[in-house]
Formats: C-alpha cells, structure tokens, sequence
C-alpha cells in the first residue's frame, strides 16, 4: 500500500533526434530548458512545458533538447539516474486533491523576495541568473541548472544575486481549490502592502490523478 508521494525533477539532455520513454505511469510536467522537442507526438519550443498522467515519449529537436521532467512518484518507486533532487510531500493529505503547477518566477537584478510560504511543497531550479535562499536559519547560494526543494509551511526570503535577471522555474503541489489562484502569503504584515517587482508565468495549472 502506498504510504505517500514524493516529487522528483529529473534533467534529460538529449542529442539531436534522440527519444527518451518513461515507463511509468507518473502525474509529470516536462519543461524545455533548451532546444525543442517533440513530447507525446506535438511540437514544443523553448520555454514551454507539457502535463500528462501517463508514461510519455519524446524526441530533441534538430538543435537537440534539455528538458527538466517534474514526477509525481509513489514513495519507494526508483527515480531515474538523472534525479536531481526528489522530496517526500508532507504538509499535504492525499486524500483532499491536489493540483501540479508549473510556473517560472523573475526578479530584477538585486531585488528581492519578502518573507513568505506557499500553500504546497514544491521544487525550484534555477534558470538565468542567480539566487540567494534564506529558510530554517540558513543561506544558500544557487547557480543556473541547481535545484532546491521549498516545504511550503517554512518561511523563505529569497533575493537575485548578481547583475542579470534571475528566473528560476519551479513545480508546486498545491490544493486543487487553488486552481488559477496564487498560492503565496507573506509573514511580516509590513512587506504584504510593499511594492513587489517578482514576475510570474504559468505553462501549466493541472489536477493531479491519483
């Protein structure tokens, strides 16, 4: 009997025309980090992400492809030897519903993220620029292509370190009633009415089948 889930991101570099399957029946976002790529026999470009419950097949481009693949797992399934990072969802029941997001947040060069949590887990990996997290009283500096896993409940300041925009793009398990809305609430009362300069894009906003 499953005891729960855990969520898994996975880096896939494919050559050109090179195909990669999936076995397993797995709730999945796929994310074209570079390149494009056929997935499930329709075209994706760069910055785009597909969504699907079953196992999938894709195939890079001519330019080849990097994809960043987002499973929804069992607890106790074997993550590919690509895995990155993987995390037991916790803060969440089973039982109530839940919906995978995918979205990318921006920030301008020095800017930053106010004290907050999320309503839902989730995993982050950096896409341009570079990022400070500060959450549990400690500090992590992130690189493009690293990954970090947020808890959700833990409250988490995050700044853009450097002189580029930092963007990172990141999957949430959230509530489905949170389907088209945000899922962030800010901690301090003085940073709720402050000006934010954080930028968002949803590619996918999807209810997880079980």
């Amino acid at each position: 009997m499953t005891k729960g889930y855990q969520l898994a991101l996975s880096h896939d570099r494919l050559d050109p025309g090179a195909e990669f399957k999936t076995m397993a029946a797995h709730n999945t976002i796929l994310y074209v980090a570079r390149g494009s790529a056929l997935i499930a026999g329709a075209a994706y470009d760069l910055d785009t992400a597909w969504f699907g419950a079953g196992p999938v097949s894709y195939q890079a481009g001519a330019g080849g492809a990097e994809l960043w693949r987002w499973e929804l797992r069992p607890i106790g399934s074997e993550c590919t030897a690509s895995a990155l990072l993987a995390a037991p969802i916790t803060t969440l029941k089973v039982g109530d519903g839940w919906l995978m997001r995918c979205d990318s947040v921006a920030l301008p060069p020095g800017d930053c993220a106010y004290r907050h949590v999320h309503q839902g887990p989730g995993i982050r990996c950096l896409l341009e620029g570079g990022i400070r997290v500060k959450t549990g009283g400690s500090v992590h500096d992130y690189g493009c292509g690293e990954a970090w896993f947020e808890d959700g409940v833990t409250p988490v300041f995050a700044e853009a370190t450097g002189d580029t925009l930092m963007r990172f793009i990141r999957v949430m398990i959230l509530p489905r009633a949170l389907q088209g809305e945000r899922s962030i609430r800010y901690i301090d009362d003085a940073d709720r009415d402050k000006p934010k300069r954080q930028t968002y894009k949803i590619y996918s906003d999807e209810l997880v089948e079980f």
